[in-house]
Protein backbone atom coordinates (compact mmCIF):
# COMPACT_ATOMS: atom_id res chain seq x y z
CA UNK A 1 0.00 0.00 0.00
CA UNK A 2 1.31 3.42 -0.99
CA UNK A 3 2.02 5.77 1.93
CA UNK A 4 2.01 9.54 1.37
CA UNK A 5 4.65 11.92 2.69
CA UNK A 6 5.57 15.64 2.49
CA UNK A 7 1.97 16.90 2.45
CA UNK A 8 2.06 19.27 5.41
CA UNK A 9 3.93 22.07 3.64
CA UNK A 10 1.31 22.04 0.88
CA UNK A 11 -1.52 22.15 3.42
CA UNK A 12 -0.16 25.16 5.31
CA UNK A 13 0.90 27.16 2.25
CA UNK A 14 -0.58 30.66 1.95
CA UNK A 15 -2.22 29.83 -1.40
CA UNK A 16 -3.90 26.74 0.02
CA UNK A 17 -5.11 28.61 3.11
CA UNK A 18 -6.62 31.33 0.90
CA UNK A 19 -8.39 28.67 -1.18
CA UNK A 20 -9.60 27.00 2.03
CA UNK A 21 -10.95 30.35 3.24
CA UNK A 22 -12.96 30.80 0.03
CA UNK A 23 -14.37 27.27 0.17
CA UNK A 24 -15.19 27.46 3.88
CA UNK A 25 -17.14 30.70 3.31
CA UNK A 26 -19.31 29.27 0.54
CA UNK A 27 -22.96 29.83 1.46
CA UNK A 28 -21.98 31.24 4.87
CA UNK A 29 -21.12 34.87 4.11
CA UNK A 30 -23.73 36.21 6.56
CA UNK A 31 -22.56 34.16 9.54
CA UNK A 32 -21.16 36.18 12.42
CA UNK A 33 -17.82 34.33 12.50
CA UNK A 34 -17.27 34.89 8.78
CA UNK A 35 -18.10 38.61 9.00
CA UNK A 36 -15.66 39.06 11.90
CA UNK A 37 -12.93 37.12 10.07
CA UNK A 38 -13.34 39.14 6.87
CA UNK A 39 -12.52 42.36 8.72
CA UNK A 40 -8.92 41.11 9.04
CA UNK A 41 -8.83 38.37 6.43
CA UNK A 42 -5.27 38.77 5.17
CA UNK A 43 -3.71 39.05 8.63
CA UNK A 44 -5.77 36.07 9.85
CA UNK A 45 -4.51 33.90 6.99
CA UNK A 46 -0.90 34.86 7.76
CA UNK A 47 -1.52 34.20 11.47
CA UNK A 48 -2.96 30.74 10.76
CA UNK A 49 0.01 29.96 8.51
CA UNK A 50 2.44 30.81 11.34
CA UNK A 51 0.43 28.84 13.91
CA UNK A 52 0.47 25.74 11.71
CA UNK A 53 4.09 26.23 10.67
CA UNK A 54 5.18 26.36 14.32
CA UNK A 55 2.83 23.49 15.25
CA UNK A 56 1.02 25.65 17.77
CA UNK A 57 -2.47 24.94 16.45
CA UNK A 58 -5.01 23.83 19.03
CA UNK A 59 -8.66 23.12 18.25
CA UNK A 60 -11.04 25.74 19.65
CA UNK A 61 -13.80 24.87 22.08
CA UNK A 62 -16.88 23.32 20.47
CA UNK A 63 -20.36 24.78 20.72
CA UNK A 64 -23.14 22.20 20.48
CA UNK A 65 -26.83 22.11 19.61
CA UNK A 66 -29.44 19.44 19.01
CA UNK A 67 -31.25 18.56 15.79
CA UNK A 68 -34.21 16.21 15.35
CA UNK A 69 -34.12 14.79 11.79
CA UNK A 70 -35.74 12.41 12.52
CA UNK A 71 -34.02 11.38 15.76
CA UNK A 72 -32.12 13.53 18.22
CA UNK A 73 -28.48 14.22 17.33
CA UNK A 74 -25.93 16.45 19.02
CA UNK A 75 -24.17 18.61 16.42
CA UNK A 76 -20.84 20.27 17.20
CA UNK A 77 -19.70 23.56 15.72
CA UNK A 78 -16.25 25.16 15.61
CA UNK A 79 -15.21 28.75 15.08
CA UNK A 80 -14.80 29.84 11.47
CA UNK A 81 -11.29 31.13 12.19
CA UNK A 82 -9.03 29.30 12.63
CA UNK A 83 -10.69 25.89 12.77
CA UNK A 84 -12.97 25.62 9.77
CA UNK A 85 -10.37 27.21 7.51
CA UNK A 86 -7.77 24.73 8.80
CA UNK A 87 -10.11 21.77 8.15
CA UNK A 88 -10.75 22.88 4.57
CA UNK A 89 -7.02 23.40 4.03
CA UNK A 90 -6.39 19.79 5.11
CA UNK A 91 -9.13 18.39 2.88
CA UNK A 92 -8.02 20.43 -0.15
CA UNK A 93 -4.98 18.14 -0.16
CA UNK A 94 -6.28 14.90 1.39
CA UNK A 95 -9.70 14.61 -0.26
CA UNK A 96 -8.39 13.16 -3.57
CA UNK A 97 -6.36 10.59 -1.60
CA UNK A 98 -9.32 9.57 0.57
CA UNK A 99 -11.67 9.38 -2.42
CA UNK A 100 -9.40 6.92 -4.23
CA UNK A 101 -9.67 4.56 -1.26
CA UNK A 102 -13.47 4.49 -1.09
CA UNK A 103 -15.38 1.72 -2.85
CA UNK A 104 -18.07 2.54 -5.41
CA UNK A 105 -20.69 1.33 -2.91
CA UNK A 106 -20.12 4.24 -0.48
CA UNK A 107 -22.30 7.32 -1.04
CA UNK A 108 -22.22 9.69 1.96
CA UNK A 109 -20.31 13.00 1.80
CA UNK A 110 -18.41 12.20 -1.41
CA UNK A 111 -18.34 14.65 -4.31
CA UNK A 112 -20.26 13.34 -7.31
CA UNK A 113 -22.21 10.88 -5.18
CA UNK A 114 -24.79 11.33 -2.43
CA UNK A 115 -28.39 10.29 -1.89
CA UNK A 116 -29.52 10.28 -5.50
CA UNK A 117 -26.51 8.26 -6.68
CA UNK A 118 -27.37 5.71 -4.00
CA UNK A 119 -30.99 5.74 -5.18
CA UNK A 120 -29.98 4.98 -8.77
CA UNK A 121 -27.67 2.18 -7.66
CA UNK A 122 -30.37 0.48 -5.56
CA UNK A 123 -32.91 0.77 -8.40
CA UNK A 124 -30.43 -0.79 -10.81
CA UNK A 125 -29.74 -3.67 -8.42
CA UNK A 126 -33.46 -4.34 -7.93
CA UNK A 127 -33.84 -4.93 -11.66
CA UNK A 128 -32.27 -8.32 -10.83
CA UNK A 129 -35.41 -9.58 -9.08
CA UNK A 130 -34.22 -13.15 -8.33
CA UNK A 131 -30.87 -11.90 -7.00
CA UNK A 132 -32.46 -9.32 -4.68
CA UNK A 133 -35.29 -11.31 -3.13
CA UNK A 134 -34.13 -10.65 0.45
CA UNK A 135 -32.62 -7.64 2.21
CA UNK A 136 -30.34 -7.23 5.23
CA UNK A 137 -30.62 -3.73 6.66
CA UNK A 138 -28.55 -2.55 9.61
CA UNK A 139 -26.78 0.41 11.13
CA UNK A 140 -24.17 0.98 13.81
CA UNK A 141 -24.88 2.00 17.40
CA UNK A 142 -23.90 5.67 17.96
CA UNK A 143 -21.46 5.48 15.07
CA UNK A 144 -19.73 8.89 15.26
CA UNK A 145 -19.33 8.98 19.07
CA UNK A 146 -18.13 5.33 19.05
CA UNK A 147 -15.22 5.73 16.64
CA UNK A 148 -12.09 4.66 18.48
CA UNK A 149 -9.32 7.27 18.33
CA UNK A 150 -6.39 4.88 18.41
CA UNK A 151 -7.88 2.64 15.71
CA UNK A 152 -8.45 5.68 13.48
CA UNK A 153 -4.90 6.94 14.11
CA UNK A 154 -3.47 3.53 13.24
CA UNK A 155 -5.44 3.50 10.00
CA UNK A 156 -4.14 6.97 9.09
CA UNK A 157 -0.56 5.86 9.77
CA UNK A 158 -0.97 3.03 7.29
CA UNK A 159 -1.75 5.62 4.62
CA UNK A 160 0.36 8.66 5.61
CA UNK A 161 3.91 8.92 6.91
CA UNK A 162 4.26 12.70 7.12
CA UNK A 163 4.88 13.26 10.87
CA UNK A 164 3.70 16.88 10.83
CA UNK A 165 0.45 15.94 9.10
CA UNK A 166 -0.13 13.10 11.57
CA UNK A 167 0.47 15.52 14.46
CA UNK A 168 -2.23 17.86 13.12
CA UNK A 169 -4.73 15.05 12.46
CA UNK A 170 -4.11 13.60 15.93
CA UNK A 171 -4.74 17.00 17.52
CA UNK A 172 -8.10 17.31 15.75
CA UNK A 173 -9.10 13.69 16.50
CA UNK A 174 -8.33 14.11 20.21
CA UNK A 175 -10.30 17.35 20.48
CA UNK A 176 -13.56 15.48 21.24
CA UNK A 177 -14.93 12.06 22.12
CA UNK A 178 -15.41 9.88 19.08
CA UNK A 179 -15.61 12.22 16.13
CA UNK A 180 -18.08 15.11 16.44
CA UNK A 181 -21.04 15.33 14.07
CA UNK A 182 -20.82 18.67 12.23
CA UNK A 183 -17.06 18.85 11.73
CA UNK A 184 -16.04 19.09 8.08
CA UNK A 185 -13.28 16.53 8.68
CA UNK A 186 -15.56 14.13 10.57
CA UNK A 187 -17.48 12.98 7.50
CA UNK A 188 -14.21 11.98 5.81
CA UNK A 189 -12.85 10.34 8.94
CA UNK A 190 -16.10 8.33 9.22
CA UNK A 191 -15.90 7.05 5.64
CA UNK A 192 -12.18 6.35 6.01
CA UNK A 193 -12.81 4.42 9.25
CA UNK A 194 -15.17 2.01 7.42
CA UNK A 195 -13.21 1.78 4.16
CA UNK A 196 -11.41 -1.42 5.18
CA UNK A 197 -14.78 -2.90 6.10
CA UNK A 198 -16.19 -1.93 2.68
CA UNK A 199 -13.32 -3.66 0.88
CA UNK A 200 -13.68 -6.73 3.11
CA UNK A 201 -17.40 -6.98 2.25
CA UNK A 202 -16.79 -6.67 -1.51
CA UNK A 203 -13.46 -8.45 -1.99
CA UNK A 204 -13.32 -11.08 0.77
CA UNK A 205 -17.00 -11.84 1.36
CA UNK A 206 -17.83 -11.34 -2.34
CA UNK A 207 -21.12 -9.55 -1.63
CA UNK A 208 -22.59 -8.43 -4.95
CA UNK A 209 -25.28 -5.99 -3.81
CA UNK A 210 -23.92 -3.79 -1.01
CA UNK A 211 -24.76 -0.15 -0.29
CA UNK A 212 -23.53 2.10 2.52
CA UNK A 213 -24.56 5.65 3.35
CA UNK A 214 -22.62 6.75 6.46
CA UNK A 215 -23.42 3.90 8.86
CA UNK A 216 -26.67 2.79 7.17
CA UNK A 217 -25.99 -0.48 5.36
CA UNK A 218 -28.11 -2.48 2.90
CA UNK A 219 -27.18 -5.89 1.49
CA UNK A 220 -29.36 -7.77 -1.02
CA UNK A 221 -29.32 -11.47 -1.83
CA UNK A 222 -31.35 -14.32 -3.27
CA UNK A 223 -30.90 -16.33 -0.07
CA UNK A 224 -32.13 -15.47 3.42
CA UNK A 225 -29.71 -17.88 5.12
CA UNK A 226 -26.74 -16.21 3.41
CA UNK A 227 -27.82 -12.85 4.82
CA UNK A 228 -27.96 -14.22 8.37
CA UNK A 229 -24.47 -15.67 7.87
CA UNK A 230 -23.04 -12.37 6.60
CA UNK A 231 -24.76 -10.55 9.49
CA UNK A 232 -22.89 -12.77 11.95
CA UNK A 233 -19.59 -12.13 10.12
CA UNK A 234 -20.21 -8.37 10.07
CA UNK A 235 -20.95 -8.30 13.78
CA UNK A 236 -17.66 -10.08 14.49
CA UNK A 237 -15.61 -7.87 12.12
CA UNK A 238 -16.99 -4.57 13.48
CA UNK A 239 -16.47 -5.64 17.08
CA UNK A 240 -12.97 -7.08 16.68
CA UNK A 241 -11.47 -4.70 14.13
CA UNK A 242 -13.27 -1.40 14.72
CA UNK A 243 -14.76 -1.62 18.24
CA UNK A 244 -18.25 -0.93 16.89
CA UNK A 245 -21.58 -2.63 17.58
CA UNK A 246 -24.57 -3.30 15.33
CA UNK A 247 -27.85 -1.81 16.54
CA UNK A 248 -30.40 -4.31 17.76
CA UNK A 249 -32.98 -3.20 15.18
CA UNK A 250 -31.29 -4.96 12.23
CA UNK A 251 -33.70 -6.63 9.79
CA UNK A 252 -33.66 -9.53 7.32
CA UNK A 253 -36.83 -9.54 5.22
CA UNK A 254 -38.30 -10.19 1.75
CA UNK A 255 -38.17 -7.03 -0.38
CA UNK A 256 -41.56 -7.75 -1.96
CA UNK A 257 -43.33 -7.68 1.42
CA UNK A 258 -41.86 -4.58 3.06
CA UNK A 259 -39.65 -2.55 0.77
CA UNK A 260 -36.19 -1.19 1.63
CA UNK A 261 -36.23 2.00 3.70
CA UNK A 262 -32.94 3.65 2.70
CA UNK A 263 -31.68 7.23 2.04
CA UNK A 264 -35.17 8.70 2.37
CA UNK A 265 -36.98 6.31 0.03
CA UNK A 266 -38.73 2.94 0.25
CA UNK A 267 -37.61 0.69 -2.62
CA UNK A 268 -39.59 -2.15 -4.17
CA UNK A 269 -38.85 -4.17 -7.29
CA UNK A 270 -41.56 -2.35 -9.25
CA UNK A 271 -41.55 1.16 -7.80
CA UNK A 272 -40.03 3.61 -5.32
CA UNK A 273 -41.90 5.63 -2.70
CA UNK A 274 -40.86 8.61 -0.62
CA UNK A 275 -40.31 7.81 3.06
CA UNK A 276 -43.45 8.64 5.06
CA UNK A 277 -41.77 11.17 7.36
CA UNK A 278 -40.32 13.09 4.40
CA UNK A 279 -43.68 12.91 2.63
CA UNK A 280 -45.35 14.56 5.64
CA UNK A 281 -42.74 17.33 5.78
CA UNK A 282 -43.08 17.89 2.03
CA UNK A 283 -46.88 18.19 2.31
CA UNK A 284 -46.49 20.68 5.16
CA UNK A 285 -43.94 22.75 3.24
CA UNK A 286 -46.22 23.01 0.19
CA UNK A 287 -48.86 24.77 2.30
CA UNK A 288 -46.41 27.58 3.21
CA UNK A 289 -45.65 28.59 -0.38
CA UNK A 290 -41.90 28.88 0.23
CA UNK A 291 -40.35 28.45 -3.22
CA UNK A 292 -36.89 27.46 -1.97
CA UNK A 293 -38.28 24.79 0.36
CA UNK A 294 -40.67 23.48 -2.32
CA UNK A 295 -37.78 23.24 -4.77
CA UNK A 296 -35.75 21.28 -2.22
CA UNK A 297 -38.56 18.76 -1.72
CA UNK A 298 -39.11 18.55 -5.48
CA UNK A 299 -35.50 17.35 -5.63
CA UNK A 300 -36.59 14.43 -3.45
CA UNK A 301 -39.93 13.82 -5.10
CA UNK A 302 -38.73 13.64 -8.71
CA UNK A 303 -36.55 10.61 -7.95
CA UNK A 304 -39.48 8.38 -6.95
CA UNK A 305 -42.90 7.39 -8.29
CA UNK A 306 -44.69 10.51 -7.16
CA UNK A 307 -47.34 11.76 -9.62
CA UNK A 308 -50.18 10.81 -7.29
CA UNK A 309 -48.38 12.36 -4.31
CA UNK A 310 -47.90 15.66 -6.14
CA UNK A 311 -51.53 15.79 -7.24
CA UNK A 312 -52.57 15.27 -3.64
CA UNK A 313 -50.29 17.76 -1.88
CA UNK A 314 -50.12 20.37 -4.65
CA UNK A 315 -53.30 20.06 -6.77
CA UNK A 316 -53.28 23.62 -8.13
CA UNK A 317 -49.70 23.60 -9.39
CA UNK A 318 -48.77 22.51 -12.90
CA UNK A 319 -45.52 21.03 -11.61
CA UNK A 320 -47.11 17.62 -10.96
CA UNK A 321 -47.73 17.14 -14.66
CA UNK A 322 -44.13 16.33 -15.41
CA UNK A 323 -43.59 12.89 -16.82
CA UNK A 324 -42.37 10.53 -14.12
CA UNK A 325 -38.97 9.24 -15.27
CA UNK A 326 -38.10 7.26 -12.18
CA UNK A 327 -38.84 3.82 -13.53
CA UNK A 328 -35.83 1.85 -14.54
CA UNK A 329 -34.96 1.59 -18.26
CA UNK A 330 -35.76 -2.13 -18.10
CA UNK A 331 -39.28 -1.49 -16.82
CA UNK A 332 -39.86 1.27 -19.40
CA UNK A 333 -38.75 -0.99 -22.25
CA UNK A 334 -41.02 -3.76 -20.98
CA UNK A 335 -43.95 -1.34 -20.77
CA UNK A 336 -43.44 -0.18 -24.38
CA UNK A 337 -43.04 -3.79 -25.55
CA UNK A 338 -46.31 -4.80 -23.85
CA UNK A 339 -48.09 -1.89 -25.51
CA UNK A 340 -46.73 -2.79 -28.96
CA UNK A 341 -47.64 -6.45 -28.47
CA UNK A 342 -51.19 -5.46 -27.50
CA UNK A 343 -51.54 -3.23 -30.55
CA UNK A 344 -50.27 -5.97 -32.89
CA UNK A 345 -52.60 -8.54 -31.31
CA UNK A 346 -55.61 -6.22 -31.68
CA UNK A 347 -54.82 -5.71 -35.37
CA UNK A 348 -54.35 -9.40 -36.16
CA UNK A 349 -56.98 -11.01 -38.52
CA UNK A 350 -57.91 -13.63 -35.93
CA UNK A 351 -58.67 -11.06 -33.21
CA UNK A 352 -60.59 -8.83 -35.64
CA UNK A 353 -62.63 -11.80 -36.88
CA UNK A 354 -63.54 -12.74 -33.31
CA UNK A 355 -64.54 -9.16 -32.60
CA UNK A 356 -66.87 -9.12 -35.63
CA UNK A 357 -68.44 -12.43 -34.53
CA UNK A 358 -68.95 -11.14 -31.00
CA UNK A 359 -70.56 -7.95 -32.29
CA UNK A 360 -72.92 -9.99 -34.50
CA UNK A 361 -73.94 -12.17 -31.53
CA UNK A 362 -74.67 -9.13 -29.41
CA UNK A 363 -76.92 -7.71 -32.11
CA UNK A 364 -79.08 -10.85 -32.00
CA UNK A 365 -80.01 -10.01 -28.41
CA UNK A 366 -80.37 -6.26 -28.88
CA UNK A 367 -84.12 -5.49 -28.54
CA UNK A 368 -83.77 -1.73 -28.31
CA UNK A 369 -84.41 -1.21 -32.01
Amino acid sequence: MKRYNNLYSEIISIDNLKLADVRAQKGKSKQKGVIIHNRNKESNILKLHEILKNKEYKTSEYSTFKVYEPKERIVSKLQFFPDRIAHHAIMNVLEPIFTKLFTTDTYSSIKGKGIHSATKAVKKALADVPGTTYCLKLDITKFYPSIDHQTLKNQLRRKFKDPDLLWLLDEIIDSAEGIPIGNYLSQYFANFYLTGFDHWIKETKRVKYYFRYADDIVILSSNKTDLHTILSDIREYLSDKLKLQIKGNYQVFPVEKRGIDFVGYVFYHTHVRLRKSIKKRAAKSFTKNNKAVKAAYMGWIKHCNSNHLLKKINPNDQVFRFRNKTKSPTLRRQKHKDRRDTERRDKSPVVQSRAIQKESQLRLFDFTN
